[in-house]
């Protein structure tokens, strides 16, 4: 099996590059040895074929050959917006969705989070977050890397979305209330679908919603878990491509 790793650095047909260290140490762990040929990726589209010339005690140095684009994404961008679930729900979260095709998302803090980072560890949280969608970007193939955005407050993140308008997508707000549209009606195009925390979003939260252009969608006859109902949209938006 190829060995694919992420690396935040410029790329250059033709260039030597030594692996920046968490590359490196994966390199390392899985015994990769001088003419092997890795595939790198920067986020950007494409992989690149990086031939080992020399493996140090902490360094590997390989050259670099022609990009190849990869298109492995979804027809329409879909962010999530999620209030986070709790233990380590959220990363299966993230790990799945990035699998799923995810470009983005966002983590909120909701009227009935359980887990409610803020400040210092509200950063760490952010940024071990998008250290597992890099690493479901090297297994699922992906050579584009969702963003994880920064928590907010739900309040603040709707109170930022900016107006209608072209490009925008449309807004879905994942629902168990009887009523909601079914997911079926739903449009092809850009989605940006919020979903609630455990115990669902509290009323004036999904009204809040609605007054912000979103649209009650529902996900079928059974109540699902706040980790599983944003799984489920991005599986029927793959599924639709």
């Amino acid at each position: 099996m190829t060995i694919r790793l992420f690396v935040d650095v410029p790329l250059q047909a033709g260039a030597t590059l030594v692996l920046p260290p968490a590359a490196a140490r994966h390199a390392q762990v899985r015994r990769v040895q001088p003419g092997d040929v890795l595939q790198l990726f920067d986020g950007h589209g494409a992989d690149w074929p990086a031939e080992v010339l020399a493996m140090g005690r902490s360094e590997v140095s390989v050259r670099l050959g022609t990009p190849q684009p990869v298109q492995r994404e979804l027809p329409h961008a879909v962010l999530l917006a999620v209030g986070m679930p709790a233990n380590d729900r959220m990363d299966t979260l993230v790990e799945k969705a990035t699998e799923l095709g995810v470009a983005a998302i966002q983590p909120l803090l909701c009227e009935r989070s359980v887990l409610r980072p803020d400040g210092e560890r509200a950063a760490k949280k952010q940024a071990h977050w998008q250290g597992v969608a890099v690493a479901a970007c090297e297994q699922s193939g992906r050579a584009c890397v969702p963003v994880i955005e920064p928590v907010r407050t739900l309040a603040q993140w709707l109170a930022a979305l900016p107006g209608p308008g072209p490009g925008i997508g449309q807004r879905l707000l994942l629902s168990p209330h009887a009523g909601a549209m079914p997911l079926h009606q739903v449009a092809a195009g850009p989605l940006c679908a919020l979903s609630g925390p455990e115990g669902g979003l509290a009323p004036a939260e999904e009204a809040a919603a609605l007054a912000a252009g979103f649209s009650a969608i529902g996900l079928g006859p059974r109540v699902l878990r706040a980790d599983t109902a944003p799984l489920a949209l991005l599986a029927w938006a793959s599924l639709r491509q």
